[in-house]
């Protein structure tokens, strides 16, 4: 499956609508689609952005159906059934991906004095944002100089000027260690950034993998190897299929003033709006196919295709690591897209012996997909799935004692303030 096939496949379920009036991509196209998204539901195709040719597309994310529809599961699976399915799929034989000689990605090349990334329908996404985003739906492809293994990180990309668009790679982050390696090394970091593809591939970027290629994983979830090209100049390997492509270098010693933006958690995370210096991609060439069809996310408060995309994977990667650990009993795993999909977790466990519960608690805290940015975590029992949240709001008020005590409903507690 490419984006292409998703688009036609979305429209064949009725779930795509297409604008062809005009609309301007400096705020009004993602006003639009936020309002879509939470009104109609559906994905949406804009056809005539102004002053551009190509398409953008919003929406690939934002219902279960639509995931379901890119895993190629049913699309009445709800998040934990398809979480589920990931990981009965990823924990089989893993199936690597496949390079090919050439692909439609290369239908276009675009040569350094010749990049001008503002020729692409970048979106404008709120009043206060420092500017042009190219990347809210995108992964970046690296390798690691020491052993060699490819990463596909998902960071968000604004367009800084013509030749440069930026990289935010966070610290600690699997990207950000090979970019030190690189920046030790004292060199800079090929990379490639890629704006459109199979839907499945971007999810995987987004999941917190380590020791393994995300290709490998997408080939492994849908049966059949991922096709790969190298890029003409740093060598690294791209979706044959995808729409866009940037290719260039990072220079870890040379940062770019970058942001602010309108984030997934509702707020501009910078304090006082202000940008800041952060790691820019050096845009060397640009690969694309004819009319190439942009892939957006909507983002700002919950929720939108950001906190779906989010919640999916990190159900499904939590639920993988808590099996692949030998955790027994788990019956589901839910991290809730309205707590932007990452703060809080949800698992349903059928207890076995004393002690099960601290031990699902420490696993999950301890695993690669909580460690980094879990706020809180409710464990229930195996009457309560873990998606059924008016079930868990029912437990916390009928089972959960602020000082450990045995549970009452009825029991007379002082009650825990949590400031917000």
């Amino acid at each position: 499956m490419d984006l292409r096939d998703f688009i036609t496949l979305c429209e064949k379920e009725g779930d795509l609508k297409r604008i062809t009036a005009e609309v301007d991509w400096d705020l009004e196209m993602t006003h639009i689609a936020k309002m879509v998204e939470e009104k109609d539901g559906r994905a949406v195709l804009f056809e005539n952005v102004k002053g551009h040719d190509s398409p953008v597309f919003f929406g690939a994310y934002s219902s279960t159906k639509r995931m379901a529809m890119a895993l190629g599961k049913p699309a009445d699976l709800t998040m934990c059934e398809l979480s589920h399915a990931w990981m009965k799929m990823s924990i089989g034989d893993v199936i690597r991906s496949k390079e090919v000689e050439t692909g439609p990605v290369f239908d276009n090349i675009i040569y350094e004095e010749d990049v001008n990334v503002f020729k692409f329908p970048a979106p404008r996404f709120y009043e206060k944002d420092g500017g042009r985003y190219i990347g809210t739906a995108c992964f970046m492809v690296t390798r690691d100089p020491e052993t060699d293994e490819i990463n596909l990180g998902t960071y968000r990309s604004q367009v800084l000027d013509e030749k440069t668009v930026g990289a935010q790679i966070l610290k600690g982050k699997r990207g950000d260690r090979i970019l030190q390696k690189y920046r030790k090394a004292g060199k800079k970091m090929p990379i490639c950034l890629v704006v459109g593809c199979d839907p499945l591939l971007m999810l995987a970027g987004s999941a917190m993998v380590e020791d393994a290629s995300e290709y490998d994983v997408v080939g492994t979830l849908r049966g059949e190897p991922v096709e790969t090209v190298n890029a003409k100049l740093t060598g690294l390997p791209i979706p044959a299929s995808a729409e866009l492509v940037l290719e260039g270098y990072v220079d870890g010693d040379n940062l770019r003033a970058e942001g602010p933006f309108g984030e997934y958690t509702g707020y501009y995370t910078d304090e006082l709006y202000k940008t800041i210096e952060k790691p820019a991609i050096e845009v060397k060439r640009i690969y694309h196919r004819n009319d190439p069809i942009m892939l957006c996310a909507s983002v700002g408060r919950p929720i939108n295709d950001n906190h779906m995309m989010l919640a999916f994977v990190r159900n499904a990667t939590l639920w993988t690591e808590l099996t692949r650990m030998g955790i027994r009993g788990i019956q589901s795993v839910y991290m809730p897209p309205e707590a932007c999909g990452r703060f809080w977790a949800i698992v349903s466990i059928k207890q076995m012996y004393p002690g099960h519960s601290n031990q699902v608690a420490a696993a999950v805290i301890a695993s690669n997909t909580c460690t980094y940015g879990l706020k809180g975590l409710i464990i229930v029992d195996d009457d309560i799935r873990a998606d059924d949240l008016p079930r868990v709001w029912w437990a916390l008020a009928t089972r959960y004692h602020p000082s450990g005590v045995p549970r009452s409903s009825n029991a007379d507690v002082q009650p825990r303030l949590i400031r917000l």
